[in-house]
């Protein structure tokens, strides 16, 4: 069996949990959010016609849900995916010295190539809505080590709202320190460092590229950033257009999410500037970055947005806007083609930056 048809089962199997959970059938929510929508916006009289005729039928298998804490600790307990069996490259466990009176950050290491030296790295942070860990993770990251020939070091970086900004920051910044003054022992150049991440994990990513480039200690080579969640305020005080954020994340999961890592009301004057990629006066100086999102994904607008002003700011950036695409898509329906074209996009465009880059 293929590693995307896995995926696949085990999207549907999450699926059957869910529900079991007691999370509505995504029609269902679909309509209900709509129908909150409809006293303030024009109404989109079906968004299932606006998906991908190829995602649709997976999604509506998924079961749809309003965040609530309640939910964040039952989803905590769901079992992960294992790793892919030998001969993909198998995750190592490793534990370094956290942010200054902090605990010791948990990495997972997978190197496709243990024996060669000098190869690129991403450091890679899991999605997970800031709360939660990513149950594909292990096959997620064996892939991409395999499929782009570079060490992956992914952060089990301290979750929300147990640790608020910038406990999350800091153990990812401790990690990249980490990896860079242990190039030797990873077997890297430390002039091909990456950060990237899906959802919660590429708005981690975006937060330490701002990060490193400020404290110009780590140079990056490039941010790879797949649907990141990039302003708190979507949802919040920027109201969501009726076409997007019906499917898998919505305004009222991105609120929470963002509220429990601040420590304040998402979308508030109480935000730090800092915290949130968006609000961050100027992007000038990051890496080159790939943004991808769907077309009916809450955050494609802040990701638009985000990839104009890298433009703006001179910044190599490519951006990609899947046509009727929800969040996550890729992961539901790995075997779409709209999946496989923006996977291919998203390695392509690393395994690019890692040929033909060196940050200094």
């Amino acid at each position: 069996m293929s590693n995307q048809l896995t995926r696949r089962d085990f999207a549907i199997r999450t699926a059957g949990i869910g529900l079991a959970l007691g999370l509505a059938p995504a029609a269902a929510l679909a309509d209900a959010e709509q129908a909150s929508r409809s006293e303030t916006s024009p109404a989109v009289a079906d968004p299932y016609s606006l998906v991908d005729p190829e995602l649709l039928p997976v999604l509506k298998q998924f079961p749809a849900f309003d965040l609530s804490a309640e939910m964040v600790g039952k989803f905590r307990q769901l079992p992960g995916m294992p790793p892919l069996p030998v001969p993909a490259p198998q995750p190592v466990e490793r534990h370094i010295p956290g942010p200054p009176g902090a605990p010791e950050v948990r990495l997972w290491v997978v190197d496709p190539a243990p024996l060669e030296k000098g190869k690129p790295l991403l450091l890679h942070m899991h999605g997970g809505a800031f709360m939660m860990t990513d149950p594909m993770l292990m096959p997620r990251l064996q892939g991409i080590a395999t499929d782009c020939h570079c060490v992956v070091v992914s952060v089990d970086y301290r979750l929300a709202p147990e640790t608020r900004y910038p406990g999350s920051l800091e153990d990812n910044y401790a990690a990249l320190k980490w990896a860079h003054a242990h190039a030797a022992e990873l077997g890297i150049d430390r002039s091909r460092i990456a950060v990237g991440g899906e959802s919660a994990g590429g708005g981690h990513a975006a937060s330490l590229a701002i990060h490193a480039r400020d404290r110009n200690e780590v140079p990056i080579v490039f941010q790879l950033l797949i649907y990141p969640g990039l302003d708190d305020r979507t949802g919040s005080s920027h109201p969501a257009p009726p076409a997007i954020g019906h499917f898998m994340w919505n305004a009222s999961a991105n609120r929470l999410a963002w509220s429990s890592l601040l420590g304040v009301p998402a979308g508030s004057s109480k935000v730090p500037v800092a915290a949130v990629p968006a609000r961050v006066a100027s992007v000038a100086g990051l890496p080159p970055a790939w943004i991808g999102v769907g077309s009916l994904d809450l955050f494609v607008e802040e990701d638009m947005e985000y990839a104009r002003r890298l433009v703006h700011a001179g910044v190599a950036t490519e951006l990609l806007v899947v046509r009727g695409a929800f969040h996550g898509f890729d992961l539901v329906v790995p075997d779409a083609e709209a999946s496989k074209r923006f996977s291919a996009s998203w390695k392509t465009a690393l395994r690019k930056a890692f040929a033909t880059g060196k940050a200094v």
